[in-house]
């Protein structure tokens, strides 16, 4: 069977339920387990901290870097809200900012697909440890697809402004 890619993949009501199973065990942490899913971001790939300002001139260790800690919580708040209400909002919505800015901002910094997919695979570490025993492949397969779309939405902001 295969899809389409204007097609919108649908995020069913097990997955979302998954997702805010999980985000509610997570929530609490998000401080803690936003600098892991920084960390693990820069352990798979050392070259992504080059495109963070705040860390070219720092020689502060990154766990203890407070730019980075306050950052890595944004992202990874952001991230999991805007897949706890994917499915009831139909749409990736994100609060604080907006797409448009992601993608102008991703746009600048040169993000690219292998970007994402190391992002991916850091964001989906970091929830499998932070839930422990309840971790299961309908629930990776839950955040990948919440992740996947989130990453559609910020891509098709991925534009050079036109003016």
């Amino acid at each position: 069977m295969s899809t389409s890619s204007d097609c919108k993949v649908v995020f069913t009501e097990e997955q979302e339920a998954l997702v805010v199973q999980s985000w509610n065990i997570m929530k609490k942490n998000s401080a803690d387990l936003g600098l892991k899913f920084f960390l693990k971001i820069f352990e798979i790939a050392p070259s992504a901290q080059k495109m963070f300002s705040f860390l070219k001139e720092s020689n502060v260790p990154l766990q203890h870097n407070s730019k980075l800690k306050s950052h890595a919580m944004a992202v990874f708040m952001m991230t999991c809200e805007s897949a706890v209400q994917l499915r009831k909002a139909g749409k990736v919505t994100v609060r604080e900012t907006t797409l448009k800015k992601l993608g102008a901002v991703h746009l600048k910094f040169g993000v690219v697909d292998e970007h994402f997919e190391v992002t991916k695979f850091a964001l989906l570490d970091t929830i499998k440890e932070a839930v422990g025993e309840i971790w299961s492949e309908e629930m990776k397969s839950a955040w990948g697809e919440a992740y996947d779309q989130l990453v559609a939405s910020i891509k098709a902001e991925m534009k050079p402004s036109s003016y």
